[in-house]
């Protein structure tokens, strides 16, 4: 069974929105089994996205549109896909009155526009799952498909996972079971893991019980992604469960999470666990680590508190005003424990990147300097990963650094 996405947006082309779609799409496609050699970018022009669709049918058993089923002139997918299925336009009722209560409950009112939203070609179903106003199509071509779906990632992603993908595994008659889970590390580079997991991966190659892949995720760390393929539930998530205590076993604690775990969320989640409360200095990390905690459900039950200060205001080098700042912070705002991350000055001599980190508790300093790279913005970023990171494996776990 072979897949391809065509994206349509002449905005993808101008670059105006980055398509997180089709690589979101393409790793479904993967994770269900489903071949997928293709994809592609068009813009909003009949001819053009018609050009692509029968090339696309040409090539594979389906089609996956994504974007141009919007209430506006230039919203043509439905049209082009109509002509390419040979077929006419009718107006379904049913999903015009969804889409004026959509607006009515928003206190709203539809536009006669919206109800293009609702016309289908003629021979096409819609998708069961409508969180827009957009209904999503499944659309019959001779033996093949094509699907459309709306470029608002949350309304596709809840029609590829509702619909789509079952409908892709029954048309291709599999069935096996596709199970995979995504260990998050942070501290190693792409080439470092490899290196490490390079005698498993080869002893996969020839088992061929499962697969492990690598996604570099910028600030985000590095993912490992164990995919597994079995004839049942059970077995599938059994060889998951060890493939995943094998891998932990050969990578340690640079393995902070899995799936869709951030740090701050595993960090909140450490400190709730423990009964520990935090309070956080901003200095060079400006308002970004507060940012990053607050954003998490259940946060203000751990976090203390965040101070902004100037990056000078506690005297010596970087390392002594990280720690002074930690400790200020924590014993300010009544909290357990105490961050701090801090840029030394120029004159220290220290290399471009190096950022000085402090956890402070009531009886002990952790410590340790690092390089993190990138523009400012970036620089911020990697600062306030890396500082999560250091408290995660020193007073919330293994002791790491240097303890005063």
């Amino acid at each position: 069974m072979r897949c391809e996405v065509v994206a349509i947006g002449t905005e993808l082309l101008l670059g105006q929105i980055v398509d997180t779609n089709s690589s979101w799409i393409g790793e479904q496609l993967a994770l269900a089994g489903i071949d997928s050699h293709f994809q592609v970018k068009v813009g909003d022009n009949f001819k053009r996205i018609e050009f692509c669709i029968r090339q696309a049918l040409e090539r594979s058993d389906a089609v996956i549109c994504c974007g141009g089923l919007g209430p506006t002139q230039d919203d043509i997918t439905r049209e082009v896909i109509a002509h390419v299925m040979g077929a006419g336009m009718r107006r379904d009722e049913a999903i015009v009155d969804k889409i004026r209560h959509m607006f009515e409950s928003r206190g709203r009112t539809m536009s006669d526009n919206n109800r293009r939203q609702a016309d289908i070609p003629v021979g096409a179903s819609p998708i069961p799952q409508m969180p827009g106003t957009a209904p999503g199509l499944i659309c019959p071509v001779g033996g093949k498909v094509i699907y459309a779906v709306p470029g608002v990632p949350h309304e596709m992603r809840e029609m590829m996972l509702g619909t789509i993908l079952p409908d892709l595994r029954r048309r291709s008659g599999q069935t096996t079971v596709i199970r995979s889970r995504v260990l998050r590390t942070w501290g190693h580079s792409e080439s470092g893991l490899a290196e490490v997991l390079a005698k498993r991966i080869e002893e996969l190659d020839t088992l061929g019980t499962a697969t492990l892949a690598f996604l570099a995720s910028g600030i985000e760390g590095i993912k490992v992604r164990i995919t597994v393929k079995a004839d049942d539930e059970a077995t599938a998530l059994r060889v998951l469960a060890a493939e995943e205590a094998l891998v932990r076993g050969l990578l340690g604690d640079v393995i902070f999470g899995i799936d869709e775990q951030s740090m701050e969320t595993v960090v909140i989640e450490q400190l709730r666990r423990e009964g520990r409360t935090l309070a956080v200095a901003e200095l060079l990390t400006g308002g970004i680590m507060a940012s990053r905690l607050t954003a998490i459900e259940g946060a203000d039950a751990v976090l203390r508190g965040v101070r902004v200060l100037n990056g000078h205001a506690e005297r010596g080098t970087g390392a002594e005003r990280a720690a002074a700042a930690a400790a200020r912070v924590r014993e300010e705002l009544g909290a357990d424990i105490g961050i701090a991350a801090v840029a030394p000055d120029e004159a220290e001599g220290h290399p471009r990147g190096t950022v000085f980190l402090d956890v402070a508790t009531a009886d002990a300093h952790y410590a340790v300097s690092v390089a993190v790279p990138g523009d400012r913005n970036r620089y911020r970023n990697y600062a306030v990963i890396s500082l999560l990171n250091f408290l995660r494996k020193t007073a919330l776990g293994a002791r790491e650094g240097r303890a005063a």
